[in-house]
């Protein structure tokens, strides 16, 4: 242990005057006037993926005798509905004789200056940690001599990924990556947000209909550059690009492909899902 006394001014600064408890959550009070709202679907999707180390220590102003939390109220809810009992304790960080107002500004200030994780950085995280998902999303992309990178000619767009194999699955994704790769190349940007997902909206409406030699001669008669810019002039998002890509393949074509059946056979509607770009 580090003996008070032999740290500098500037070392005692950055050190907050705080002690640590186990406190019951029946004895935590959770309701100031500026915390937001609890959120139920928050604490319904943590209840899910449940992991006791994501549980940090619930912030707590213990004034006049009373156990404020102004940083953790989600915790707390979370922690109880887990154990089903408000008798839990939870280690909490104390602060003495804070004002209601410090706590207010506290609150107010708390992620200021806190760098969130991009989603290329968690993806990575996922890959050392061997998750399941993670790491075979990274084989299919490994497949076809890609990587998972911010580098030339990778991808970095892994929320899309995650998004396709998510919602469609891993042979949507595998197809989706063959024809991107197939029809351009490596061409820059090819491998963006809103060109696997449009593709993708291709292969789940049209399944075998689309066949890959025509998309990759029709479509990759165009760059990249001539798809981006006929999607956005078409529509925001995803579908802009998939039906930028289905008047491509159409073009000079014996089987013609319906756009309505991006949409189900129905008519067009403002429905989307949108890539990185």
């Amino acid at each position: 242990m580090i003996a008070e006394d032999m740290l500098t001014q500037a070392q005692q600064r950055c050190i907050p005057d705080v002690s640590f408890e186990l406190i019951p959550i029946r004895n935590l009070v959770s309701n100031q006037e500026y915390q937001r709202p609890l959120s139920e679907n928050h604490i319904r999707k943590a209840l899910e993926e449940f992991d006791v180390y994501q549980i940090n220590p619930v912030k707590v102003s213990r004034r006049d005798g009373i156990n404020y939390v102004f940083d953790g109220q989600h915790t707390i809810e979370i922690i109880a509905s887990e154990s089903g009992s408000r008798d839990t304790p939870v280690w909490c960080m104390i602060y003495d004789d804070l004002k209601y107002k410090e706590e207010a500004h506290i609150f107010a200030d708390q992620q200021k200056h806190v760098k969130a994780l991009s989603s290329f950085e968690t993806f990575k995280a996922h890959i050392e940690a061997d998750d399941p998902k993670q790491k075979m999303i990274e084989a299919i992309v490994q497949s076809y001599g890609l990587a998972i990178t911010k580098a030339k000619n990778g991808i970095s767009a892994v929320s899309t990924l995650e998004r396709i194999y998510d919602k469609y699955g891993q042979a949507v994704l595998d197809r989706t990556l063959r024809l991107a790769a197939a029809t351009w190349e490596g061409e820059n940007n090819s491998f963006s947000g809103n060109i696997l997902m449009g593709i993708a909206r291709i292969v789940v409406a049209y399944g075998d209909t689309v066949r890959d030699d025509v998309f990759k001669d029709h479509v990759g008669r165009v760059s990249v550059k001539a798809i981006i810019r006929a999607a956005k002039e078409r529509r925001p998002g995803a579908l802009g690009y998939s039906e930028a890509m289905i008047i491509e393949y159409n073009k000079k074509s014996k089987f013609r492909l319906s756009l309505k059946t991006l949409y189900g056979g129905k008519a067009m509607s403002g429905e989307d899902d949108f890539g990185e770009e």
